[in-house]
């Protein structure tokens, strides 16, 4: 009996210990998520640095909870924190970086090949994988991926599906019990809205210039 108390003892201990380490390193990748959508806000070129730090954590907290699709959906993040890098240097250098809009029909055919895409992925993960909540977690995956490349191309519709993404992914975070992300992307949401605007302004502001 004293065995059976001391291993039940020890097993609470290190489940302790092992939820305090995820906190701790969940608590670093919001803060530099955080940066990188306030940097990304003001057009800061440095908001991929931060974005290449925060998913590189995310990947190994995703995975750790079986959210498998969001795991693979950082490593893509980490790509793009590249290619966003690449992309925004060479607007830079040849003034053609500035903040662009895609019409109506262009988004609705993206967002139906992206639900197309969504679907089949989700029926995968549900039949062939362990992976939790596999329809939304493949949507919430499929969209971010796409709407990553328009961040990067500084497309201004970005931000409205970033809302639509940041709202199904809390209610993931709560059901996994990942209370400090589901904060994060609440403010997300919020920071998000602010961004669509802050960035229809300096688009204004472009087209303005260009008149002039």
């Amino acid at each position: 009996m004293t065995d059976f108390w001391s291993a039940l003892l020890n097993t609470f201990t290190g489940a302790l210990s092992e939820a305090n380490a995820l906190t701790a390193w969940e608590g670093i990748a919001v803060i530099l998520a955080a940066a990188y959508l306030l940097l990304a806000m003001k057009g800061s070129i440095w908001c991929w640095f931060a974005a290449f730090a925060s998913t590189a954590i995310y990947t190994a907290l995703f995975w750790k909870v079986s959210l498998l699709m969001e795991s693979v959906l950082n490593v893509y993040y980490m790509a793009m924190a590249i290619y966003g890098f690449q992309q925004w240097s060479k607007g830079k250098r040849d003034d053609t970086g500035g903040v662009i809009s895609w019409s109506f029909n262009r988004h609705l055919k993206i967002i139906v090949v992206t639900a197309g895409v969504s679907l089949l992925m989700g029926y995968l993960m549900a039949n062939f994988t362990s992976a939790s909540f596999p329809y939304l977690d493949a949507a919430t995956t499929c969209y971010a991926v796409m709407t990553t490349y328009l961040v990067a191309k500084k497309v201004l519709e970005n931000w409205l599906y970033w809302v639509v993404i940041d709202l199904v992914s809390i209610y993931l975070y709560l059901q996994k019990g990942l209370m400090l992300t589901s904060l994060l992307f609440i403010l997300y949401v919020g920071m998000a809205i602010g961004g669509y605007f802050l960035w229809r302004s300096t688009m204004r502001e472009q087209d303005m210039a260009t008149v002039s």
